[in-house]
């Protein structure tokens, strides 16, 4: 009996080790992925519906949550929107602002390598590889609940529209009035057709709100969702 015991004590210990052992060998991997990691899906939005603080809160937004997931600090992170030209302000295209690729996910995946392929039919952009930071699927088509639809305020080609008719929530700073234009990240939509396969350029937000606020996007199938690309 003695000797059971001491075995079974044994046994116990040895099993803690190897799965202290077995920890401190996962920790590093997920770093690694980490450190490499220059696009992801945000897992969050700032909260706000559509009003993401411009350009400039949804960069700060995309770096919060790069930098909360363990990649490193000298990363220059840019949410892929586009802003429309008004008040004498020139447009911004959302393809000018994230660097020239290539991009991985948490994973480790290519998405794509320059920004010609990622706009293009070679993109390696899924639902399954449009990961968040944290390298976790986004919910999207058939999910409870669906938040495929990131917003980007984009045309397919990576441009932003003309002026005139809204379409990126006056230039991301209203959760009121507005429509912001979104892409389907599992490339799936209600019907068989290009913009509800396009990851960029799907179909504006709409709500009893008005179009831009949380409530409006989530009835539509998103979160207020970005996508965030580390430019350098």
């Amino acid at each position: 009996m003695i000797r059971i015991e001491r075995t079974v004590t044994i046994s116990g210990l040895a099993l803690a080790k190897a799965v202290f052992v077995m920890a401190l060998l996962a920790t590093p991997s997920a770093q690694a992925q980490s450190a490499d990691m220059t696009f992801f899906v945000t897992s969050n939005g700032p909260g706000k519906g559509a009003d993401l603080g411009g350009l400039e809160g949804a960069d700060a937004h995309c770096a919060r949550l790069a930098q909360g997931a363990g990649a490193p600090s000298g990363k220059t992170w840019r949410a892929y929107l586009s802003t429309q030209a008004v008040d004498g302000k020139p447009a911004v295209d959302a393809k000018d602002r994230i660097g020239k690729g290539p991009w991985q996910n948490a994973k480790g995946a290519v998405i794509a390598k320059d920004v010609a392929e990622l706009h293009g039919s070679a993109n390696n952009l899924t639902k399954q590889t449009a990961l968040s930071e944290k390298g976790e699927v986004i919910n999207g088509r058939g999910d409870t609940p669906n938040r495929h639809d990131i917003l980007t305020g984009t045309q397919p080609d990576g441009t932003a529209f003309a002026a005139g008719d809204d379409k990126t929530c006056k230039n991301w700073t209203s959760s009121t009035q507005g429509a912001a234009m979104v892409g389907h990240a599992d490339r799936q939509g209600l019907r068989d057709d290009e913009p509800s396969k396009s990851w960029n350029s799907s179909h504006p937000s709409r709500g009893p709100d008005g179009g831009c606020s949380q409530a409006d996007l989530k009835s539509t199938g998103g979160d207020g969702l970005l996508y965030c690309f580390a430019a350098n």
